[in-house]
């Protein structure tokens, strides 16, 4: 079934680029950041969009930041609503720099997560620890997510990010994040107004298998971004750090239920009749 094809409109019109497979999906994944939303927040974008919604990443250190029969409580209510969720990245690595990874990975199992996320955008990781980290929290969580690329940009190895990739979806990730950060500016693939680097991106691509590349969720919260990878990958496009405010109108993108998209469905010389009309 489409998405689509369930809405008060599908009587009469169809979604302009198609509509897009109901969870669980293998591509296209939207992952939403939630920056310390309150359970009624939570619940009222969940009513609306949680079959937009594929994770949610309690973004950064937020996690500890909650009373826990809080957490609980929203990590309950996402459970209920099929979507995966996840602590951010930069907690397992407060975790590993501590000496508690392990013992972290088991009291996000504990508390209610059903993924991790791994990443070294702060903090340095050999390869070897890196995979051993990927294994460990693959062998106790259903999701596995990594991530390449720092949050200080310097001058970006997009060649090394693509092998980075390979190595932690070989060491047992799930899919593999590209940093993009909460501001989308000046770091992985973004300039520093947050413009997407076309030729990082394509070098990137060129270097990865096409059963890779559809494992990459790319961070893009900005609507400029998210139209710019759509254009150029395709409504399937794995994005992540999007504002929960977002969520109808990045689905709206990637069904052509907006004009930036809308217009990729239409023919180049439009055809006009005799009459004009």
């Amino acid at each position: 079934m489409i998405l689509s094809d369930r809405g008060p409109f599908s009587q009469i019109l169809k979604a302009p680029i198609g509509g897009r497979p109901e969870k669980p999906r293998k591509t296209g994944f939207t992952m939403v950041i939630d920056k310390g939303l309150g359970f009624y927040e939570l619940r009222d974008v969940l009513e609306v969009a949680s079959s937009y919604i594929d994770v949610v990443k309690f973004g950064f250190g937020t996690s500890p930041m909650y009373p826990e029969h809080i957490l609980r409580r929203k990590l309950c209510l996402l459970e209920d609503m099929a979507v995966s969720v996840m602590p951010g990245g930069t907690l397992a690595e407060i975790a590993y720099t501590q000496d508690v990874f392990e013992a972290y990975v088991r009291l996000c199992r504990k508390l209610g997560f059903n993924a991790v996320e791994i990443s070294d955008g702060t903090i340095e990781l050999a390869a070897d620890e890196r995979r051993r980290l990927i294994a460990h929290a693959k062998a106790e969580m259903p999701l596995v997510i990594s991530e390449v690329g720092k949050k200080l940009q310097g001058d970006v190895d997009i060649v090394a990010y693509a092998r980075g990739v390979l190595a932690d979806l070989d060491a047992g990730a799930d899919y593999v994040v590209v940093e993009g950060r909460e501001s989308g500016e000046g770091v992985g693939v973004f300039d520093a107004s947050g413009t997407v680097q076309d030729d990082l991106v394509d070098t990137f691509l060129v270097e990865l298998p096409t059963w890779a590349q559809e494992k990459v969720i790319w961070e893009a919260p900005k609507k400029a971004q998210q139209v710019a990878f759509i254009q150029r990958i395709g409504p399937t496009v794995n994005l992540g750090n999007i504002p929960p405010s977002d969520v109808i109108a990045l689905e709206c993108l990637r069904q052509g239920f907006r004009a930036d998209t809308f217009t990729l469905t239409l023919p180049e010389h439009p055809h006009h009749s005799p009459e004009g009309k």
